[in-house]
């Protein structure tokens, strides 16, 4: 039975070589015979601290790597996108942002080419700049199969009107969005822990769709969107947006209550906990999950089809999760499926 892991990440050595001849990255931690190592980003790419090392494993840059730990899983298919670490969301340079979205495409593109039956390339859009629309038209002429969003981009929000243009291409074109957030909401309270993935990471999803939700952005353009980890924590309020949009004017801003935009959306597995997955499939329904692991890094679901399994769902539920709503999200042809 084929599989696609919808949230899984590349971070291309091209556009990291580039980024070091710009002087905006370090390789000087890559052992490239190694399986792993570290990478450390300026913080106007990365948006976090300086000189703090991330993770690169190899699968990130080598296919070889990547198809061999695919195949270790189980998992026939990925859908790949850059990592919020090269979305640049936090910089304000629209040159600069511009420029490294434009290469990290033009390096995702190339490497998901490599195994075209296997791998599917999703964008990044650099939500926030003017040239959002154009940049994500280009990578569906790539022959992208939709696009990767952060939450934030350039001080902007994703509801700024900056951002219309992207709604109304995917909207056209029917183009699967993914979300990640790119951000937390409060950094200074979040600095001890590894709290800004581990807590801030779902906080920042939450609020980033409710305002898609509240500014109306959800009721005037209809396009598939997928959330990542689960959806965050935007499951588990949706009580308390209805009941503000019953109760308060001011949150009283769209035709039907909240609930109703946020169970038209699609959610990934990765919310580690097969209580919680279970509780977001009789909530949501079986048709509305899609397999995401996080892959590579390490807070990734590395047994992705034991955690569906453990649902106990029946044989067109569990072949719902595992292909055929990515499938359909991402237009993959009947082919694919063969292979």
């Amino acid at each position: 039975m084929p599989v696609i892991d919808i949230h899984a990440h590349a971070m291309p050595m091209p556009v990291l070589e580039w980024l070091e001849d710009e002087g905006l990255a370090d390789l000087s931690a890559v052992d490239r015979t190694a399986e792993a190592g570290v990478i450390r980003l300026d913080s106007r790419i990365s948006g976090v601290a300086p000189g703090a090392p991330l993770p690169l494993a190899r699968s990130q840059w080598d296919v070889s790597a990547r198809l061999a730990e695919m195949d270790a899983q189980g998992v026939t298919h990925h859908a790949v996108s850059l990592p919020p670490f090269l979305f640049a969301s936090t910089c304000d340079d629209a040159d600069l942002v511009t420029e490294v979205v434009q290469r990290g495409n033009d390096a995702l593109a190339e490497f998901v080419a490599q195994v075209p039956d296997r791998l599917i390339g999703l964008g990044t859009a650099p939500v926030g700049l003017h040239g959002v629309g154009e940049e994500a038209a280009r990578v569906l002429d790539l022959g992208m199969a939709g696009v990767a969003i952060g939450s934030r981009g350039a001080g902007r929000e994703l509801d700024d009107p900056v951002n219309e243009a992207l709604w109304s291409l995917l909207a056209e074109c029917q183009a699967m969005a993914f979300l990640h957030p790119s951000g937390v909401p409060d950094l200074h309270r979040l600095m001890d822990y590894y709290l800004p993935q581990l807590l801030g990471y779902p906080m920042e999803t939450a609020i980033t769709v409710t305002r898609l939700v509240m500014s109306g952005v959800r009721e005037r353009h209809h396009f598939p969107l997928v959330l990542a980890h689960g959806g965050g924590c935007l499951p588990w309020v949706r009580g308390r947006l209805d009941l503000g949009w019953g109760r308060k004017e001011v949150a009283r801003t769209t035709a039907v209550p909240p609930s109703s935009y946020i169970r038209d959306l699609y959610y990934d597995t990765a919310v580690f906990s097969d209580e919680v997955l279970a509780d977001l499939v009789g909530d949501l329904g079986a048709d509305r999950l899609v397999i995401g692991t996080d892959f590579p890094f390490e807070l990734a679901d590395r047994e992705p089809l034991r955690t569906v399994g453990a649902l106990a769902l029946d044989a067109v539920e569990e072949q719902d999760v595992r292909w055929t709503t990515a499938a359909r999200l991402l237009g993959l042809d009947d082919t694919r499926a063969e292979r």
